[in-house]
């Protein structure tokens, strides 16, 4: 049986991977920072799978938390072969907005610990022969959209920059972009959606289920549904002045309330 670790694992994207992997019979290492729910899950997931779900409380906005999870990932003897890099969170605001500690929180979490968990898991898995990464990112990398899609961004030009370095290594990695998914991100940033049409939703059952089916077939980048595919499409053909103001006014309509 092989190992997958989950970061952000006890809601949202992070639980529908935990789900899907445990049911295909993958053992987990499960990270967050709120260990009762953590228990919660790994309970859970053993109980209905029979799998074995470590758990490992973290903060990724800290360097003990981040080297704690590196120290996993370095483990030879209990190896990780698959990483999944989901932490993460949106601050309300636009730039100026948000304080600066904030944003530099959301740059430790999004930039700096996918940077040294990647490098952590990859460094293991290149030695072995086979792994694989998924560093969770977002269509709003595609768009000039504020620090948060900035971020995005980083991870997306990473993972395609890492993925290449490492091609013939038999380790894959892979920048998943989904667009607005149910979960708790919004709630915990203080963010309204009701004004966010219906059709953007995306199920992240469904949404797990396609990345980790393009995980497998080697892509680099998933947009794992046809709505945001096109979506995307039109954005590599619109110029990037008109793009910003664009982006500018949908912000201000489906973003932050």
């Amino acid at each position: 049986m092989t190992t997958a670790l989950i970061t952000g694992s006890t809601a949202g994207i992070g639980a529908a991977f935990a789900r899907r992997l445990a049911a295909q019979g993958h053992n987990l290492v499960l990270v967050a920072r709120d260990t009762k729910r953590l228990g919660e899950q790994a309970t859970e997931l053993h109980d209905l799978h029979g799998i074995e779900a470590e758990v490992l409380a973290a903060d990724l906005s800290t360097d003990e938390g981040i080297a704690s999870v590196e120290r996993r990932l370095d483990d030879r003897t209990h190896p990780v072969d698959l990483l999944v890099n989901n932490a993460g969170f949106g601050n309300k605001g636009r730039y100026l907005e948000v304080s600066m500690a904030d944003e530099l929180t959301m740059l430790k979490v999004h930039i700096e610990a996918v940077l040294r968990l990647t490098s952590a898991a990859t460094g293991s898995m290149r030695s072995r022969g086979r792994g694989g990464v998924i560093n969770v990112a977002s269509v709003a990398a595609f768009v000039p959209r504020g620090t948060y899609g900035a971020s995005k961004a980083w991870v997306v030009q990473f993972t395609q920059g890492a993925a290449r370095d490492l091609s013939g290594s038999g380790v894959r990695l892979m920048a998943l972009c989904p667009g607005f998914v149910r979960t708790e991100f919004h709630e915990r940033a203080g963010m309204g959606t009701d004004n966010i049409p219906g059709w953007m939703w995306l199920d992240a059952d469904k949404l797990v289920a396609t990345a980790l089916a393009d995980l497998a077939r080697g892509k680099t980048v998933s947009v794992p549904d046809p709505r945001y595919k096109a979506l995307m499409g039109v954005v590599k053909l619109t110029p990037r002045g008109l793009l910003g103001g664009v982006s500018s006014r949908t912000g201000r309509k489906y973003g932050p309330q």
